[in-house]
């Protein structure tokens, strides 16, 4: 569908339709009330013609290496189709699932199907927590400066990230159980967030927990390399292999040292929580799970965040910053002007993604 978009510019094209949606956002928030009809007619429109265009856009995109991982994604399905079978446990579900699509689509429809996976999930959070205002959860996901990356590159981890986060919204426990077991087996690292998840659950201390996100920071300059070495030892998973790789890639976060351009990325979400918690006295049990667990995944990638490809593990926590960052201004009136303010946050939340991934990358 979109092959006429010369690939060189396919991944610079969706930054800056993107940027054009976000402005557009920006100057709607400025001039409509939240709750007036022509807002609610704006986000219908846009939610929906947006939601219909990334899955298109993202899934039919050409098989391609330089979406990097996509051609080792494409390899293991040509496997699949050729008759190989799963040799290996890890992440059961998504190889069942490649195999069985090997069998009856194309390689292009498999991958359409993986962004439906990585996609839907987050509409259907959007969807269950902000009811009418999903439109702005949604938007603020796909500005996410990770979004895309995950979406065309780290699929699996992507795939398994929108289903916790799905899993998350439930009400009913059996269901938040089933649903980030399933994301777990999809992608084992999911279980450090499930663990993250369940502590949250039972020790709700926001105050205690930032303490400890705040206590990393020193930790990690002052003795990181043993933290590494220690995560990499215990073999969290196969992914811990990244924190002692020798290689460096051409990919993003290939580059080592103490990233405080991504630990300030990192520090919106916390002070943001720390100003609704403590500032506003923001009480929501469902943010409480959400702020600590992304806390507490944090942390980690902070102890390992000299490590090459550290990416894979601030992922682990990234996926979940934009909601942190969001979800009480679409559940209660905080600030004044709050439309408003929720217009310049996207435009500032957005900059972060468009410069690091659009203008840094093309110089």
């Amino acid at each position: 569908m979109f092959d006429w978009i010369p690939i060189e510019v396919y991944t610079p094209t969706h930054y800056i339709i993107l940027l054009f949606l976000v402005l557009i956002t920006f100057i709607h928030s400025q001039s409509n009330t939240i709750n007036s009809n022509e807002n609610f007619r704006y986000m219908k429109v846009m939610g929906w013609t947006y939601l219909l265009f990334i899955i298109l856009y993202m899934g039919l995109r050409p098989i391609s290496g330089l979406f990097v991982d996509m051609l080792t994604y494409n390899k293991r399905f040509v496997y699949y189709q050729n008759g190989g079978q799963i040799t290996s446990p890890n992440d059961i579900l998504f190889q069942v699932f490649t195999k069985l699509s090997s069998q009856f689509v194309s390689a292009r429809v498999y991958f359409l199907l993986c962004v439906l996976l990585y996609v839907l999930p987050l509409f259907a959070v959007s969807k269950k927590w902000f009811k009418d205002y999903w439109f702005y959860a949604f938007l603020f996901l796909v500005t996410s400066f990770s979004f895309w990356a995950y979406g065309t590159n780290g699929i699996r981890n992507g795939i398994a990230g929108s289903i916790f986060l799905w899993g998350m919204s439930r009400e009913k426990r059996i269901w938040q159980v089933v649903i980030i077991l399933i994301a777990i087996n999809i992608h084992k690292s999911m279980a450090l967030p499930a663990a993250a998840f369940l502590l949250a659950n039972f020790y709700n201390n926001p105050k205690v927990l930032m303490y400890f996100w705040f206590f990393c920071i020193p930790l990690s300059l002052l003795a990181g390399g043993a933290f590494i070495d220690l995560f990499a030892s215990i073999g969290f998973d196969d992914r811990t292999s990244y924190l002692t790789q020798d290689n460096i890639y051409n990919v993003e976060f290939a580059s080592t040292g103490f990233r405080w351009d991504f630990l300030l990325y990192s520090s919106t979400a916390v002070v943001a929580g720390w100003f609704y918690i403590f500032k506003r006295k923001y009480n929501d049990k469902i943010y409480f799970w959400l702020f600590n667990t992304y806390i507490l995944t944090n942390a980690f990638w902070i102890l390992v965040i000299r490590a090459q490809f550290s990416n894979r593990f601030a992922y682990l926590s990234w996926f979940m910053i934009s909601l942190v960052i969001l979800y009480p201004l679409l559940k209660k009136y905080i600030v004044d002007k709050q439309h408003k303010k929720l217009g310049l946050l996207l435009v500032g939340y957005y900059s972060f993604t468009f410069l690091m991934n659009f203008i840094l990358t093309g110089l």
